[in-house]
């Protein structure tokens, strides 16, 4: 029975992956701020699908807590505590600064570049070691679509995200060990709501479900995909955006 780490698996997608796993019978390692929320649900995923799972409460734009949780990817063989090795990595953990970058708080932004970027750097890093040794494992960022587009400091680091597990997807060939990276468009989750954003007067076809959006993933995941963008409406207009001229996504993104 494999084990799946997740970041941000209270709530939206990272929920979603945490049960759609342990229906699969993965046992679980769940990652999140909340502590008392993390309990919740691994009470109620162990009652449910009867799979191991292990709360690792973590604030992933603290330093100190991002190096216990690569500690615990780390983990090699099972040690006495009874952990057994990570198989499958989903970085899911992220957010939206609502705000404008120039006159914004810049310590926000520096946390959300900390939770999107550093920490996926790092626990990718953690993970494709002991995987690499071991000789198979997959590692799953959570890009968007955004990354293709021009809105703020949230679509340059989905972009960071979505480059560099290309680059990693191509130093681990040969390894048994794949990189995808997700890029899903607007999703019904918690996310908008956290942020502050009213996408309200959008029309419903813009939306996909997340059970949808996270079982693709995680099949794309067992095929090595390397860019995941679930939904045909949002693959053609991830290639619309590939060619597009940048000073018309710009134009759209400003109004």
């Amino acid at each position: 029975m494999a084990t799946a780490l997740i970041t941000g698996a209270s709530a939206g997608l990272g929920l979603e992956f945490a049960w759609q796993l342990a229906t699969a019978r993965h046992d679980l390692v769940l990652v999140a701020r909340d502590e008392e929320r993390l309990e919740r649900v691994a009470a109620q995923i162990r009652a449910a699908a009867g799979v191991r799972v292990q709360v690792l409460p973590a604030d992933l734009s603290v330093p100190d807590d991002v190096a216990r949780v690569a500690a615990r990817l780390a983990v090699v063989h099972e040690d006495e505590a009874g952990q057994r090795p990570v198989g499958l990595l989903v970085n899911n953990a992220g957010y939206a600064v609502h705000q404008r970058f120039v006159g914004g708080d810049v310590d926000a932004e520096v946390k959300a570049l900390d939770v999107m970027v550093r920490a996926v750097l790092v626990l990718s890093h953690a993970a494709a070691g002991q995987m690499t040794e071991r000789g198979r494992g997959a590692i799953l960022n959570v890009a968007s679509v955004a990354a293709l587009t021009a809105s703020g400091t949230y679509s340059a680091a989905k972009a960071w995200v979505r480059t560099f597990t290309e680059g990693l997807a191509v130093e681990l060939r040969g390894t048994g060990v794949t990189a995808t990276a997700l890029c899903p468009g607007l999703t019904h989750t918690e996310f908008h709501e956290r942020a502050g954003i009213d996408y309200t007067q959008l029309p419903e076809v813009a939306w996909l479900n997340a059970d949808r959006v996270v079982a693709a993933a995680l099949a794309d995941v067992r095929r090595g995909v390397v860019i995941s963008t679930p939904s045909l409406r949002y693959r053609l207009a991830s290639g619309l955006l590939k060619v597009a001229p940048r000073a018309a996504v710009r134009a759209f993104e400003g109004r």
